[in-house]
C-alpha cells in the first residue's frame, strides 16, 4: 500500500511539472496577446520575461509590461524597453536665407522708418549706415534679424 501511494504521489508530481507551460508556449501566448507591435521584442527563459525594443512613452511600456505580467506561467518581468523620443534632441529651427534682390527689398521697407539710416545688401549681409537714435537702434535690429541675413554689419553712428 505505501508503494502504491509512493508511486501515485510521484506520477501527480510529473503531472503536475509536465502541464507547466515551457517558455516557447509562453512565449507564444505573449506573442498573441501583444498583437502588431513590432517595436516590442519578448524572450522567455525559465518563466522570466524580459522586453526590449522601443516603447513610444512611459505609458506604453507599463502597458506592455502589465499585459505580459498577466500571461499565464510568466513568473517576472524585466523590462528594458527604452522611450523613443526620451534620447533626441529638438529638431532646430530652420532658418532661410533670403536672395539678395528679396532681402534688399525687404530691409529698404524696414530702414525707411529710421530717419537717416541707409543699407546694403551684398551676398546675404547687410550693412547699416548712417547715424541713429541710441532708442531706436535696438526695434531696428531687431526687424533686421527677423528677416534672415547672413550677417549684419552696423556702421552706424549712434546719437
Amino acid at each position: 500500500m505505501k508503494m502504491r501511494s509512493i508511486l501515485l504521489g510521484m506520477s501527480l508530481c510529473i503531472a503536475l511539472v509536465s502541464c507547466k507551460p515551457n517558455d516557447a508556449d509562453i512565449e507564444k501566448a505573449i506573442s498573441e496577446k501583444l498583437g502588431d507591435t513590432p517595436e516590442v521584442q519578448v524572450a522567455v527563459h525559465d518563466g522570466v520575461a524580459t522586453i526590449t525594443g522601443t516603447c513610444e512613452d512611459e505609458i506604453f511600456k507599463k502597458n506592455i509590461e502589465k499585459s505580459v505580467r498577466a500571461v499565464k506561467g510568466v513568473k517576472s518581468v524585466v523590462n528594458t524597453c527604452e522611450l523613443a523620443r526620451a534620447n533626441q534632441e529638438p529638431a532646430a529651427a530652420t532658418v532661410v536665407i533670403n536672395s539678395d534682390a528679396d532681402l534688399d527689398k525687404s530691409i529698404s521697407k524696414v530702414v525707411k522708418d529710421y530717419e537717416g539710416v541707409s543699407a546694403t545688401v551684398v551676398g546675404g549681409i547687410v550693412t547699416l549706415s548712417g547715424e541713429i537714435k541710441r532708442d531706436k537702434l535696438q526695434p531696428l535690429m531687431q526687424s533686421i534679424q527677423e528677416l534672415h541675413p547672413k550677417k549684419v554689419d552696423n556702421k552706424l553712428i549712434i546719437k
